[in-house]
């Protein structure tokens, strides 16, 4: 086994090995092909990869595809490719529907056996017949009908003979069970849809509940980890597996789903802020999809990590967002390459630089890290800095440009102020300053001492759009009930700023660290010009931007 510290999951998967319950581990992950996976996910996807790779066991990719009138095949590649992206390889892809023929065999078998029936009550009337939480169900009036005509009824609603809504297959249980679960769930729906892998072979479709435990069986899954809001299904799921002549039987244990601030995570509402507009699509950064998180720069090391952190629990509880950030940022820090980049540039001009002279600087990419190599650094008489490094009247204990103050440019020289140019509203357009030769970064033999340093973007720095992501909701808990009103309107903005050329150059989709500033992705919509994601701030800012609130 490995050392992925223990939970109570690893606890009860332990004890069915030590008492030769299971001669070996096979756990699932089975999404539903309806929509994008998100961070809640991720948990699930390593809970049931990683808990199965502890024990060396194997784990099955499933899709539960048994509502074709959501799914669509765009959902399934996504998401076997967002799994493997994870850096998990399934043993099997499954599908719910491999099983179509044999769930429809057992629901046959049900009704034989006086186990089910098929009922004509509505929807609606199945919710008043249902009870209460408090009072018990009634009976359908078809709920004894003869086991004979149940069966053929069936077989008609197979064959494509009856409308949609007019018969569906019920279990029959119990309509006075304290669990609302048990009262005579539903098996099977009339649905004239096509599907993705079945074409129009089908004219009924199971419910999940049908189909989960029966998919788990004949996969010989040995532990179904399903998060908290199945546990009322379990002792359903258990029914099932008690009464049909399933292969194996497997073991459903429920954990806590991830709740993580300032997200939401219900499909639902993801959809209506694609459809709303509120964001530009499932993979915009700033949602909690995977392919969102993955496009803004988090990588699979990091939201893995996240997972491990967070632990296995059955208690609800909330996750700071801060948490998930340090997960990246310890990833990103000994790996990803750092350059110079400025967000808002001022001008600034060498005024004792030689005429047409250019110095070569060669400056590592990572300072502690020699392996990452290095790259070439213009330097003549022109360079840009952020305009947040100079004040004209600076606040006490400010160490960056200023009128008459001195400041070093990184793996450069030190630089001495000089004038200001503004323009006809009063704006600073440009710095004039001078350098020092004798203090040149590596060969200062000067013994001049200043307390800043500041990056700078040289003369042919390449001007690009600079995304500055942050949550997407200022609720710490949003409800999603009026999206408008919860978003944070500053969680996008748009800077044009100048990278180094070297930056500009790197690959899309690599993540680098624009030096006192943030982490970036470059995007893959950088035809025209480089594009940055910023995947996290060097800090937590978050905290001060709520204080301020």
């Amino acid at each position: 086994m490995s050392d992925t510290p223990q939970h109570f999951i690893a606890d009860i998967i332990a004890d069915d090995l030590a008492n030769q319950k299971h001669a070996s581990v096979l756990t699932r992950f089975p999404p539903e092909p309806n929509g994008y996976l998100h961070i809640g996910h991720a948990k699930s996807i390593c809970l049931n990869f990683g808990v199965a790779e502890q024990f060396g066991g194997r784990t099955n990719l499933r899709f539960d595809d048994t509502n074709p009138e959501k799914e669509d095949q765009e959902y399934i590649d996504a998401i076997r490719e967002d799994v493997r992206w994870l850096g998990f390889e399934p043993v099997s892809e499954c599908y719910a529907s491999d099983y179509f023929d044999q769930l429809y065999a057992w629901a046959q078998d049900l009704i034989a056996r006086d186990l089910a029936y098929v009922d004509e009550l509505g929807a609606e009337q199945m919710r008043q017949y249902r009870g209460t939480l408090t009072e018990p169900g009634k009976p359908s009036p078809w709920r004894d009908r003869a086991a004979e005509e149940s069966l053929v009824l069936f077989e008609e609603m197979k064959q494509g003979q009856h409308a949609e809504g007019s018969y569906i297959v019920r279990a029959k249980i119990d309509m006075a069970h304290p669990n609302i679960n048990m009262r005579d769930p539903a098996l099977y729906r009339i649905r004239r849809a096509h599907h993705a892998r079945t074409g129009n072979t089908w004219n009924i479709y199971p419910t999940y509940d049908f189909a989960h435990g029966q998919s788990d069986a004949l996969e010989s899954i040995t532990h179904s980890l399903c998060t908290l809001e199945f546990e009322d299904h379990r002792p359903l799921y258990e029914w099932f597996l008690a009464q049909l002549p399933v292969p194996s039987q497997p073991r459903q244990i429920e954990f806590s789903r991830l709740q993580l601030e300032n997200t939401l995570t219900s499909k639902r509402k993801l959809l209506s802020l694609v459809t709303e507009g509120h964001v530009s699509g499932w993979d915009d950064p700033r949602m909690p999809t995977i392919r969102g998180l993955r496009r803004r720069g988090y990588t699979p090391e990091s939201l893995r990590d996240f997972c491990q952190r967070i632990g296995v629990t059955k208690k609800a509880n909330t996750i700071e967002m801060s948490l998930l950030e340090t997960c990246l940022r310890s990833d990103l820090e000994n790996r990803a390459r750092r350059g110079f980049a400025v967000q808002d540039p001022l001008k600034v001009t060498i005024t004792n630089w030689p005429a047409g002279e250019v110095l070569d600087i060669d400056a590592p990419w990572h300072q502690r890290v020699p392996e990452l190599g290095s790259r070439t650094l213009r330097f003549d008489g022109t360079l840009y800095i952020d305009r947040a490094d100079f004040e004209e009247i600076p606040p006490p204990k400010y160490f960056r440009l200023k009128p008459e103050g001195s400041v070093r440019l990184k793996y450069g020289f030190i630089v001495d102020f000089e004038s200001m140019v503004k323009d006809a509203d009063g704006h600073i357009t440009e710095l004039k300053v001078t350098y020092d030769p004798a203090t040149r970064s590596g060969q200062d033999e000067s013994g001049r001492k200043v307390k800043g340093t500041i990056q700078w973007a040289p003369s042919d720095a390449v001007a690009s759009d600079l995304r500055l992501y942050d949550r997407l909701f200022t609720e710490t808990n949003p409800k999603g009930e009026d999206l408008a009103a919860e978003l944070n309107p500053d969680s996008l903005s748009i800077k044009h700023g100048l990278v180094e050329p070297a930056l500009a150059a790197v690959p899309v989709g690599e993540i680098v660290q624009f030096e006192r500033v943030a982490y970036f992705r470059k995007d893959e919509n950088s035809a025209e010009k480089p594009v940055f994601n910023r995947a996290v701030t060097l800090k937590d800012g978050w905290a001060k931007v709520q204080k301020k609130g």
